[in-house]
């Protein structure tokens, strides 16, 4: 298998990752139950295998990832054979010591090679080295590969968010604890 390299992204890079296909498919949804009861508040999230699968729009606009990466406090690259199959993106300013991952993509042709795990990996090592004590994903309710690759990587659930996206999706948040 090839080596994939990961560093930090430059100008040179932007054209390959806007270019990259952004939505998925998903056969799965993570699906949100909220139960109120005077002093009590319950929320439980099941997996729901869907009776078709669905293609899933990236809850940001395309249009608007190079104006939103200016923003970032880094977007790491992962580089496969010499050509950028994948990024992700770094913003520390959200939550005091925490850092969140608010883009990850990679090319339909790269996917399950191992290249997110490898973006992931950088990032917390990326966000130890600022003393942050831990690395929040968000990610959409229907995103299950995003899921199960925070799953694996033995990222905790940590929290929702109701209407996170501009598309009025649920938002999902996982945490890695750093130290």
């Amino acid at each position: 298998m090839p080596e994939i390299e990961i560093r930090p992204a430059s100008a040179e890079d932007i054209p390959y990752l806007v270019a990259i296909e952004h939505n998925y498919k998903s056969n799965y949804v993570m699906q949100m139950d909220l139960n109120t009861e005077e002093g009590q508040i319950n929320v439980n999230f099941r997996e729901i295998r869907l009776p078709r699968q669905v293609h899933v729009e990236y809850p940001h606009p395309a249009r608007q990832l190079q104006q939103d990466w200016m923003k970032r406090s880094a977007v790491l690259v992962a580089v496969l054979e010499g050509e950028p199959v994948g990024y992700l993106s770094l913003s520390e300013q959200l939550s005091p010591a925490s850092v969140w991952v608010s883009d990850l993509a990679v090319s339909e042709k790269a996917r399950r090679k191992g290249i997110a795990t490898a973006l992931v990996l950088a990032a917390q090592e990326w966000a130890a080295q600022r003393g942050a004590r831990s690395l929040v994903m968000e990610m959409q309710s229907k995103n299950h590969a995003a899921i199960r690759l925070a799953q694996k990587l033995a990222f905790e659930f940590c929290g929702y968010n109701d209407h996170y996206y501009a598309n009025q999706d649920l938002g999902v948040f996982f945490a890695s604890f750093l130290r």
